[in-house]
């Protein structure tokens, strides 16, 4: 990452920390945040949101597919705001997901971290691409070359 971004994407993860943490009181659970750890303060038992957990990277490849799309600028934007949206509430339920199953089990935080939540949110961006571009392009699901 360059230097520049760093501050910025560092707040975003401490924002998905302190949301997170909101959806779990919500849910009249309990979570402290520090930073971007989030805690369980009865068990001690915490999840951290590090580089590549946030779902920037998985955004961002959504970006560039929908960007490269030809498609007027008109439905890249609806595009890009409904991905972003999908994607990262995604990936807030994968943090919130792991966050209880390591108060579990150590074993199926390990295999939901590493493989389960990796191709699921992957998934994710796949799905949103494949639906804009149906939505966007409903008679042959591609655009016409002339315009």
């Amino acid at each position: 990452m360059t230097p520049w971004i760093k501050p910025a994407v560092a707040q975003f993860d401490r924002d998905l920390v302190r949301a997170a943490a909101a959806v779990i009181h919500l849910c009249r659970g309990h979570a402290g945040v520090d930073g971007t750890i989030l805690r369980d303060p009865s068990t001690g038992a915490a999840v951290e949101m590090k580089g590549g957990c946030n779902g920037v990277n998985v955004t961002l490849l959504l970006c560039a597919a929908l960007l490269a799309f030809p498609a007027s600028w008109t439905l890249k934007a609806k595009g890009l705001l409904i991905g972003c949206v999908a994607i990262q509430s995604v990936n807030l339920v994968r943090f919130i997901s792991l966050f209880y199953l390591l108060q579990y089990s150590q074993a199926w935080f390990d295999f939901a971290h590493a493989y389960l939540w990796e191709s699921l949110i992957m998934l994710d961006a796949l799905a949103v691409f494949c639906v804009w571009v149906q939505v966007a392009f409903p008679a042959a699901g591609m655009p016409d070359a002339h315009t």
